[in-house]
């Protein structure tokens, strides 16, 4: 599976627990997984499906989320489309011819589409090797974001007995977990929870004081920067918004009062970085797959806990450290036990207000963030300090204006130290590229793919291939242009490329075993990967008219034997 991974996806190793359900999809096997936003739920059924013989059917609740996964799978050399109530009926009789004559590997559909008898007459015409449900905790009403469209699926397992089920949520408590699998009536299912704990993540409460100037302050620290801001109503989303706009930032609201196109602009404007800054309602966000969110500010403290995690799981999704804020104060608790008062049912106003105390017992907690969050999901965080809220960081009483400075510094350690202004010139392709394309542009290439572009250099299709993120389409697609872009950036400053450290297979995170590999080398070769200057290229040359040995000349100029030798054929004194 991992040829399969590296062809399609770009990338050498799994994640954490992926290849296990990968491994228990392709036997047939009913599947449930528990795994936080920006674990990597979508690969463990985007990949059975291309070992697949028939179709995988994808169930996904929201419209956005499926033109993004659809537009990723096909950057891939994945054949992919999705039906919706966004397609002409024209467009939708073509999609379903092309399914037919078996030229789609993975159909997207929304779960009111199986409420057509049409449809589901449609469906089993199909040879089907794989159902996935996305959002599944959308099924069970003991869970936050509960849907009465998703009640439809419970006739899957009887109008599909022999067709493994894969079920997969990034958020539920053991009651919704136990829920989900009841109502999906999955057979003797392979259950996989993985760690709630999202590392990349800083988890910051301050307290609502002042709130829109600090949120000024702070963003003043993220531009160009994504950044989704959510609030308790519209009136809030607006105005904030107008405010940002009047300070100079590049915002757009989002929320249930805009009409339908005005939304769906305003969104997509977000996706495709035309604007950086979205301030919205809890109705935004989930139908969304932008991996680079680097900061979630909630205005208003969210109403479950499960809510908050799974908004705040819209940061940092390709891994890189990332910053979510949460403004607290007793006068947003009256808002949402206004709101309570109003349900009819009172054993249902009960469960709300035990949630809703769960939430202020998390803004108010003198201890660890995460440790008392993962409690809640049944987690044990086994180390007293995180290193990475404000807790543990010591800055309870946090003063705005050094948030993210405090908070990179913690994590400076843990990124690569690549090249800025070529990272810049990137993403500016990557943009260009994306227009073209009418796609989002981390559908070309995420911030990760492009930071170690410009770290390692990479100056030929074999060393652009060793890049995370970059399989065998996307290399004969459009690589051939971030080739050119790198090689210009090297010749106009004297610069070479990295040898990019072997990669061991045995282990399942690549960037923890890079940067490892990398503070040894620099600690061996304090100059490795620095730029050449002139003084020490007539250095070079000197030593080597000497008939000193290379590996002695690697000890002197304190850099690898390896670019030494790189170093000579560029100068023209090694074939």
């Amino acid at each position: 599976m991992k040829i399969l991974l590296k062809k399609y996806f770009g990338y050498d190793n799994f994640r954490p627990m992926q290849e296990e359900i990968i491994n228990k999809v392709l036997q047939k096997k009913d599947t449930f997984v528990l795994m936080p936003t920006g674990g990597g739920k979508s690969l463990c059924y985007q990949l059975p499906a291309l070992k697949f013989e028939g179709i995988t059917i994808v169930i996904s609740p929201l419209i956005s989320l499926m033109k993004d996964q659809v537009d990723n799978l096909k950057a891939n050399g994945i054949s992919a489309e999705y039906i919706n109530s966004s397609l002409s009926f024209e467009e939708i009789i073509e999609i379903q011819r092309k399914i037919r004559e078996k030229e789609t590997q993975i159909l997207y559909i929304a779960p009111e589409r199986l409420a057509s008898e049409e449809f589901k007459s449609f469906l089993t015409a199909l040879q089907i090797s794989l159902i996935a449900i996305d959002e599944a905790h959308c099924i069970s009403e003991w869970g936050h974001d509960f849907r009465q469209e998703y009640r439809n699926l419970k006739f899957l397992k009887i109008a599909f007995p022999r067709v493994p089920i894969i079920a997969l949520t990034a958020t539920a408590t053991e009651k919704v977990k136990e829920d989900i699998l009841k109502q999906l009536s999955l057979k003797e299912p392979q259950v996989f929870v993985s760690s709630f704990d999202r590392k990349n993540l800083n988890l910051i409460v301050i307290e609502k004081k002042r709130a829109l100037n600090k949120i000024l302050a702070i963003l003043k620290k993220y531009k160009k920067e994504s950044v989704i801001i959510y609030c308790f109503s519209r009136k809030d989303s607006e105005n904030i918004a107008q405010r940002l706009r009047e300070n100079g930032f590049n915002a757009l609201p989002y929320h249930a009062g805009l009409n339908n196109e005005i939304r769906k602009h305003n969104q997509e404007l977000f996706i495709k970085d035309e604007v950086n800054i979205i301030v919205a309602t809890i109705a935004f966000g989930m139908g969304i797959d932008k991996p680079d969110v680097r900061l979630i500010i909630h205005h208003t403290f969210p109403k479950t806990l499960e809510g908050y995690y799974q908004e705040i799981g819209r940061a940092g999704r390709d891994g890189i450290p990332s910053d979510c804020i949460l403004f607290y104060s007793w006068g947003d608790k009256r808002k949402h036990e206004f709101f309570i008062n109003q349900l009819t049912d009172e054993f249902t106003q009960e469960k709300e207000r035990v949630k809703l105390r769960k939430v202020m017992n998390y803004c108010e907690c003198v201890s660890c963030r995460r440790k008392h969050v993962l409690r809640y999901f049944g987690e044990n965080f086994p180390r007293d300090n995180c290193n990475g809220c404000d807790i543990c960081l010591e800055f309870p009483e946090i003063k705005e204006s050094v948030l993210k400075d405090k908070v990179r510094l913690k994590k400076e350690r843990k990124i690569l130290d690549y090249n800025k202004n070529l990272f810049e010139k990137l993403r500016t392709l990557r943009k260009q590229i994306a227009n073209e394309r009418n796609v989002p542009p981390f559908v070309i290439f995420g911030d990760f793919s492009l930071q170690e572009m410009a770290y390692y250099l990479p100056n030929n299709k074999e060393g652009l291939l060793e890049i995370n993120g970059v399989g065998e389409h996307k290399l004969k697609d459009f690589g051939y242009l971030f080739l050119e872009a790198i090689n210009e950036y090297l010749k106009e400053n004297n610069l070479d490329s990295v040898t990019i450290p072997q990669k061991d297979e045995t282990k399942v995170d690549s960037k923890t075993d890079y940067h490892k590999r990398l503070e040894e080398i620099k600690e061996k070769f304090p100059n490795a990967y620095e730029p050449w200057e002139e003084e020490e290229d007539n250095k070079l040359k000197d030593l080597y008219s000497k008939n000193i040995l290379i590996d002695e000349i690697a000890q002197i100029l304190k850099r690898q034997p390896s670019a030494i030798r790189s170093r000579l054929k560029k100068v023209g004194l090694l074939e």
